[in-house]
């Protein structure tokens, strides 16, 4: 599994910017409860070569909370996937399954587009 790397101004050795501000930005946005969640489930087979593939968008929250809902959606669906640019994506069309999953969770979720 790969590490995630923090973004630290630790390897800067030298800087001529008098501007330059070595404080960390905390953009981490807060993580919804699942029952103000707005997830739509869509399927998608656009820059996939052909391959279907659903799509979990609308999650509000940090990475790893985002993370870790795919990790348990690619186990319980037993799928492959990753997240990418705040969404989730599994591979084939599981879209029943998902819907099961989060609405068991407590997530407010609707299948969206065809």
């Amino acid at each position: 599994m790969a590490k995630k790397i923090k973004k630290t101004f630790s390897n800067i050795v030298y800087s001529t910017n008098k501007d330059l501000d070595f404080s960390i930005p905390e953009d981490q946005e807060e993580t919804l409860p699942p029952q103000q969640q707005n997830l739509r489930i869509h399927l998608s087979k656009k820059g996939r070569g052909g391959k279907t593939a659903t799509l979990i968008t609308g999650f509000v929250g940090s990475e790893d909370d985002m993370d870790s809902l795919a990790k348990t959606l690619k186990a319980k669906c037993g799928v492959g996937g990753s997240v990418k640019d705040g969404e989730i994506l599994l591979q084939g069309d599981v879209r029943d399954k998902v819907l099961e999953i989060l609405t068991k969770e407590g997530y407010k979720a609707k299948k969206a587009g065809g």
